[in-house]
């Protein structure tokens, strides 16, 4: 975000929880950071706000930016500060300072009659908070742990003028049409049933029909490109996850449990089943680079505070790969992995995307001029495919730095789907190695990677993109057939054979419901072709065909239409 932008929103917040403070001066506030889409701020106020409550506390925000009070800073010892925090009965800020903040020396800003626990920065003024919108309310437990007291959660967001603001509003509302979380089970692709367990997914028919296209379009690709199929189980022993380092890196998102006395971990991730294979007998320098692939399922404790439709969930797939590789071989494989994904997207339907490489975090496992070389074998890919990139400094994963590849859908929002992570260190660990061309034993470099990501992820991303009309290739119904009366409906069941023997998804729907209505459900079902079926066609031996958004096409017949379908799927228009 750019930090002119992020100290507005920052500012904005403020602006936001002093005006609530004002109306409800029994409130008591947490936190309210900027994010991507504008700011929000989590706060216990002894009145349940709710959308209804937003233009009053819009209202008092005006005044506040009309008073234009300056931010200023100023410093108190993490003692003075608590106890400052706790006479007002902030308890929340209290326990932030007792808990969460190392430092002796606490930044405090104030602006007019307010006073906030801050590390800042912020603009200037309150009056240069130009533009600004509240957006919604949602739970959100203290410190995101569900045994914790549900506090409120205001979302807002702030621009540096009206005409950003306006575009913003407009692409919010049209990215509320095509909400996945909506359109998903609308179109019957799949639900959530909160019953079962929240962020697990239920595939519905269409749903699991899409999604074994997409699952047999990547083997298609992988097996192109010679990778390796391979099969891991759900759980392993805990020693192994304390071996990988996931029991000390990654425990808290972990289904951790015992059988007989001994531990055992639900799979987060694939790659220690993979490296278990590669293990399993010695290896030779001929052999590599060695591609595992796998549609590998993984389970993650993620909280639910943060679990949102298919794009963070609790279970899901992903197109996962592991790549063991000599050291002078890792440049060409992270290309190789880079054109492949870039083709992929286009496949898709995407052309435009961001790359960002994200550095050695503070927690990491390994030498740290082992991670020079990574990041240093990343960054050299990259620019050669791609150019420049963005950094996000210590980003990566523990093991190893990354590249993300971030998807720019029709509104121009950016998705994370597509990983590549270089590690040194799992094959430490796991003391990998290969008969190099010397007869001595040698070390493998890992990549771990994602084209897709998780299915489920990319597959709501999908659907956002666009907006539940997919392209022909991948409907999961891709023609209706629609006789007009009962007289047509044995031409309409023959057309319809004909269609299945050609490969072709159809649906026959021959109720006793008037056409126009079968069509307006037919559209609404997002299917992109309906073949309507009259006295006539059925006379001729034609074939009325309509399209779910240019409407009549006219007549024509069942060869040059099953032509026109081939032509569509090949191209993947």
């Amino acid at each position: 975000m750019d930090p002119k932008l992020e100290r507005l929103r920052h500012s904005a917040s403020h602006v936001m929880a002093q005006a609530i403070k004002r109306l409800w001066p029994e409130t008591r506030l947490d936190d309210g950071p900027a994010t991507e889409e504008g700011f929000f701020y989590d706060l216990d106020c002894p009145v349940t706000i709710t959308e209804e409550h937003f233009p009053q506390i819009e209202a008092e925000m005006g005044k506040i930016i009309k008073e234009n009070h300056s931010f200023t800073q100023s410093f108190m010892s993490r003692k003075e500060a608590a106890e400052f925090f706790k006479k007002r009965g902030e308890i929340y800020k209290e326990d932030r300072i007792l808990n969460r903040i190392q430092d002796d020396r606490v930044s405090i800003f104030t602006d007019g009659d307010f006073i906030d626990l801050c590390q800042g920065p912020h603009i200037a003024k309150t009056g240069e908070v130009a533009a600004f919108k509240l957006l919604s309310v949602a739970g959100a437990y203290w410190y995101g742990k569900e045994s914790n007291k549900m506090l409120q959660r205001i979302y807002g967001t702030a621009f540096a003028s009206q005409k950003e603001l306006d575009q913003f509003l407009k692409m919010r509302e049209e990215a509320k049409k095509r909400d996945h979380r909506k359109l998903g089970p609308a179109l019957g692709f799949f639900t959530i049933e909160e019953e079962a367990g929240a962020g697990l997914v239920f595939y519905h028919p269409k749903g699991a029909l899409l999604r074994k296209m997409i699952e047999d379009y990547v083997r298609e690709q992988h097996l192109a490109r010679g990778y390796q199929f391979v099969g891991t189980p759900h759980l392993l022993r805990s020693n192994i996850w304390k071996q990988s380092g996931h029991l000390d890196y990654y425990k808290e998102h972990m289904f951790l449990f015992e059988v007989e006395g001994q531990s055992f971990g639900v799979k987060p991730m694939n790659c220690p089943g993979h490296v278990l294979i590669y293990k399993s007998r010695l290896r030779s320098y001929r052999e590599l680079p060695i591609r595992f692939f796998e549609l590998g399922t993984v389970y993650r404790n993620e909280r639910v505070g943060v679990l949102h439709g298919l794009l963070r969930v609790r279970g899901f797939t992903q197109d996962d790969a592991h790549i063991f590789c000599a050291e002078d071989q890792l440049v060409g494989e992270i290309e190789q992995v880079l054109s492949f994904t870039f083709q992929v997207m286009k496949d898709f339907g995407f052309r435009d995307w961001d790359i960002e490489l994200s550095t050695r975090p503070e927690k990491f496992v390994g030498e740290i001029q082992d991670w020079d070389k990574a990041e240093s074998a990343l960054t050299e890919a990259a620019r050669k495919k791609f150019g420049e990139m963005k950094i996000a400094k210590g980003g990566g994963a523990f093991y190893g730095p990354k590249i993300d590849i971030k998807l720019k859908d029709v509104l121009g929002r950016l998705w994370q789907c597509a990983t590549i992570q270089c590690d040194f260190a799992l094959p430490v660990r796991f003391n990998l190695s290969y008969a190099g061309s010397d007869g001595k034993g040698h070390r493998p470099i890992m990549i771990h990677r994602a084209i897709l990501g998780s299915l489920e992820r990319f597959l709501g991303v999908l659907i956002e993109q666009y907006a539940g009309a997919f392209p022909l290739w991948l409907s999961p119904v891709q023609v209706v057939v629609i006789p007009i009366s009962e007289d047509q409906i044995p031409y309409a069941k023959q057309l319809t054979e004909t269609f299945k023997t050609h490969g072709i998804r159809v649906a026959l729907d021959d109720r006793n419901a008037k056409m126009q209505y079968r069509i307006r459900e037919a559209q609404t079902d997002q299917v992109p072709y309906m073949v309507v079926v009259g006295t006539k066609e059925a006379q001729e031996g034609v074939l009325a065909v309509r399209e779910r958004r240019a409407g009549d096409l006219g007549k024509m017949t069942l060869e040059a239409f099953i032509q026109k379908l081939r032509k569509e799927v090949e191209e993947k228009t």
